[in-house]
């Protein structure tokens, strides 16, 4: 089973190339952010068209979350898109149950910059996030949490650790967030598999950042530790990041064994 996470930065826009990629690279279930469109006008029918399902949380212009998955993997069951104690109405997290696994796609927070009240709200929803999935590793064990994290868990995900020091991103209050969430008994699939630095999932479209591998790796696939053992592959698909109006994100991918 393949599993993949993408930002893709306006379905609207990228839509023909989430397309072709489902094509090409033909993964089972894949969670989507930032797609920016009101549920209304979701592309469920192309979607559909392409063989997924599709399970979807939006609003206009702004964040919205998406889950795919293959027909044959059945329905979405055990949909939620609001957890207790985050009163937020932008639409960051989307968690359902399909093929026997338990998906929670989450669009973290930027937080702007160090010592915002953004900053400190990033803090905040990924304190309220963590108490949700200790409560999501324990009813669901087959647990997958994916998405944009908004963070780089640690310098070797960054291509210029001094550069970037303790910004946001970086910082070590986010970093420590990211780590009390993995403690929950989750792992970071493509550390699993690849221990060395220099591999990213985004680069600002400034600078020539991608030509120039100018990257952090913040979009992540984490999986609990009762799928841990099944897991047989973790890897980064630069290849949409080269094509005409690209996201500044590309997509990032794992194989179960299952």
């Amino acid at each position: 089973m393949k599993i993949a996470s993408w930002n893709v930065n306006s379905l609207k826009v990228r839509l023909p190339q989430l397309l072709q990629w489902l094509a090409d690279a033909k993964p089972d279930i894949v969670a989507l952010q930032e797609t920016k469109l009101e549920d209304a006008k979701f592309p469920a029918a192309e979607l559909a068209a392409a063989g997924y399902r599709t399970v979807f949380s939006g609003q206009k212009t702004y964040n919205g979350v998406a889950i795919l998955a293959r027909e044959t993997l059945g329905d979405f069951a055990d949909t939620v898109t609001d957890i207790r104690g985050l009163d937020d109405p932008q639409r960051r997290i989307l968690a359902a149950s399909v093929g026997g696994l338990r998906i929670v796609d989450l669009y973290v927070v930027n937080g702007k910059a160090v010592g915002d009240e953004k900053y400190a709200y990033k803090l905040h929803w990924l304190e309220r996030v963590r108490e949700f999935l200790a409560g999501e590793i324990e009813r669901h064990p087959r647990l997958v949490v994916l998405g944009d994290f908004n963070i780089a868990p640690d310098d070797r995900d960054v291509h210029d650790p001094v550069a970037w020091g303790e910004d946001i991103l970086c910082s070590p209050s986010e970093r420590a967030a990211l780590k009390a969430i993995t403690e929950l008994g989750l792992h970071d699939s493509f550390r699993l598999f690849q221990p060395e630095g220099g591999h990213f999932s985004w680069w600002d479209y400034r600078q020539a950042a991608f030509r120039r591998n100018m990257g952090l790796r913040i979009d992540l696939i984490l999986l609990g530790e009762a799928l841990k053992p099944a897991a047989i592959g973790a890897s980064i698909d630069r290849e949409p990041r080269r094509w005409e109006r690209p996201s500044d994100h590309t997509p990032v991918m794992l194989e179960l064994d299952t």
